[in-house]
């Protein structure tokens, strides 16, 4: 995000300062709503399927001060990836340990990807009452993108990211535990190809096509409009 900023100043381009300013307070709104709201359905979701940990160490909240990562919020400023603390699960309760991690998992990115539709439906409400501020538009325009860019990153089948224990719920256990063992050396690999750029492009096209489909979906209400 803005190192993206960062980099077009550097090279010279033309920016708009009030854009940025809508950018930054997005990515602001995300990091004390949203993240909440993604560990909140973890936890949720957890004590749906029997383990009550979260709630037990006060983590079924959406208070922002029990979840907010200072290093993460500062990656998602800069970067448009991140993190937050995560929520406290112990399989142990689950009937099905691997199906009940997985649902778990799964729920933080489902999260963001509802966080998104909800902002494209209030896009919509604003265009089709005619409530066409660009700066508006801009906000949530980018919070939009951000919530698509948080769900596509942590749905990477890459430890410690979500999709990882979601992938281990179809891997056999003497795999997922080789799958775990190499876990710090991946995400070294794996932070390194995004500071790099390598994951630019495949990354861009998954949150084009995720945030295309948001917008859709958000717009079918509107297509009948007198």
């Amino acid at each position: 995000m803005l190192y993206q900023v960062i980099q077009s100043v550097l090279s010279g381009r033309q920016i708009s300062v009030w854009s940025i300013l809508m950018q930054v307070l997005a990515v602001v709104f995300v990091i004390v709503c949203i993240l909440p709201l993604h560990e909140f359905a973890h936890g949720w979701m957890a004590q749906r399927l029997g383990d009550n940990t979260a709630k037990i160490h006060g983590r079924l909240t959406l208070n922002p001060l029990a979840s907010i990562d200072p290093m993460g919020a500062v990656m998602i400023l800069l970067f448009g990836f991140g993190w937050a603390k995560p929520v406290p699960v112990d399989p142990r309760y689950f009937k099905n340990p691997k199906r009940g991690m997985a649902l778990t998992a799964l729920a933080g990115p489902v999260s963001n990807i509802l966080a998104a539709f909800v902002g494209a439906l209030v896009l919509n409400i604003l265009v089709f009452f005619d409530v066409t501020n660009i700066l508006v538009l801009i906000f949530f325009s980018y919070y939009i993108r951000i919530n698509v860019m948080l769900a596509v990153f942590n749905i990477l089948p890459i430890p410690p990211l979500d999709g990882s224990r979601i992938l281990a719920a179809f891997l056999p256990d003497r795999l997922m535990w080789q799958y775990y063992r190499y876990q710090r050396q991946i995400v070294m690999i794996l932070f390194l190809l995004l500071l790099l750029g390598v994951l630019d492009r495949p990354l861009g096209i998954i949150d084009d096509f995720v945030e295309s489909a948001v917008y859709w979906l958000a717009s079918l209400p509107f297509q009948f409009r007198v």
